[in-house]
């Protein structure tokens, strides 16, 4: 396949654009949790299941949906999710009652589980082997900035128009990436699109760093889902506070993105380690100092930029480790991921219906040690590593390398 640098470039960026959409979508009820719960005459634990109901489709459907695809041309799947997605915002966007917008967001988890499975193999596939690394951090970056960015400026424009506008803005958004892709993207078949394994292949490390991705994202969407009544309730802020705060968060997220590239380059495993250790701290500063808007401020801009790094250092890892064609590893990164935002989700929900908003930063911080430890202790999973020759003579082996996500 021969690409311009040009149009490789454009390409990149409309797989980077359209993580950046996915994420800001999967999200964006958490910072227009009030605002929606008022307009629909929902309780705000309902508007979180938005998210969480969201987050059970990707998890269920990523590797089903990987499989089945796996034989047809890439770009008309990709091509196909942005299709999708530009339907269902302006379903969302439309919607006459909690339960059709309800419906337009599970259909937007369909394709999404699909988009995140396949992309980063799309992304390498349009350069040569020497450039599959920056392929992938680039869109990589766009994931990051999304969680960090998308939700701040769409919990603006929401509270200053309607929680309907973000959603139209976002279609809008789709329906320019099916363009791009339709026009960016080369007629391939599948085989062109699949990555190798990762550079150092580990079946035990792999399934560590999918176990931690979802108890550590668990951990922090506790909390993230209902950031939004934590500033309003504990620390006293106004709703009009809300947009200047999720931005001071982005920008934390955005430094995160941008300076953890060369940490990671040194030493993936290490850079992941602080990176939770940070989130974990945190998240316990905001329980310990939540009810003073100062220091909540400076936590919660700190907390974006660990969450930042957190989420590139797992995508970096997983990458790296794959036991089995990328595509699949991403697959089941995807899965573990979303579990994670659907469990926080959930957890958060019990926590502020039957408990204090306070507590939703202690047991995030709690959830968020936990991961920490799990990736502590991958050092000694590493003395016994199931090697790549076990996985091609051996069924079983092989099959937990066909099926570790």
């Amino acid at each position: 396949m021969s690409m311009s640098t040009r149009r490789t470039s454009l390409a990149l960026l409309m797989l980077s654009v359209g993580t950046f959409s996915y994420v800001t979508i999967e999200v964006l009820p958490i910072g227009l949790l009030t605002v929606m719960a008022d307009d629909l005459h929902r309780s705000r634990s309902q508007i979180g299941l938005l998210v969480s109901g969201y987050a059970v489709i990707v998890v269920l459907m990523s590797i089903p949906l990987t499989r089945l695809t796996r034989r047809w041309p890439r770009r008309s799947v990709l091509s196909g999710t942005l299709a999708v997605v530009t339907i269902a915002n302006l379903l969302a966007a439309a919607a006459p009652t909690y339960e059709v917008l309800f419906g337009a967001r599970l259909v937007t988890a369909l394709s999404q589980a699909l988009f995140w499975s396949i992309a980063p193999s799309i992304a390498t596939s349009l350069v040569s082997p020497e450039f599959h690394g920056r392929a992938v951090s680039r869109i990589s970056i766009g994931a990051a900035l999304a969680s960090v960015l998308g939700v701040p400026l769409g919990t603006l424009l929401g509270e200053h128009t309607s929680w309907r506008i973000p959603f139209l803005v976002m279609a809008a958004l789709g329906a320019a990436m099916f363009a791009g892709a339709m026009t960016l993207l080369p007629r391939t078949e599948p085989q062109g699109g699949v990555s190798r394994r990762g550079s150092t292949p580990d079946v035990r490390r792999y399934v560590a760093v999918v176990a931690t991705a979802a108890i550590g994202v668990t951990g922090f969407m506790t909390f993230n889902t209902y950031v939004t009544p934590f500033l309003l309730d504990i620390s006293g802020f106004g709703s009009n506070a809300l947009g200047p705060i999720l931005l001071a968060s982005g920008l934390g997220g955005v430094v995160g993105a941008v300076t953890v590239g060369r940490a990671l380059d040194r030493n993936p495993w290490r850079t992941l380690v602080l990176a939770l250790a940070l989130l974990t701290t945190f998240l316990f500063g905001l329980a310990a100092f939540g009810r003073w808007q100062v220091p909540t401020v400076a936590l919660i801009a700190v907390t974006g930029l660990a969450y930042s790094a957190m989420a590139v250092a797992l995508q970096a890892r997983t990458l790296q480790i794959a036991p089995m064609r990328t595509e699949l590893a991403s697959a089941g990164m995807n899965s573990a991921y979303n579990a994670g935002i659907a469990a926080g989700a959930f957890i958060g929900g019990l926590l502020i219906d039957n408990t204090t908003v306070r507590s939703v930063a202690l047991v995030g911080g709690l959830v968020l040690a936990v991961a920490t430890l799990l990736t502590l202790s991958e050092p000694v999973l590493a003395r016994r590593p199931v090697r790549l020759a076990e996985c091609e003579h051996d069924r079983p082996r092989r099959q937990v390398c066909e099926e570790a996500a």
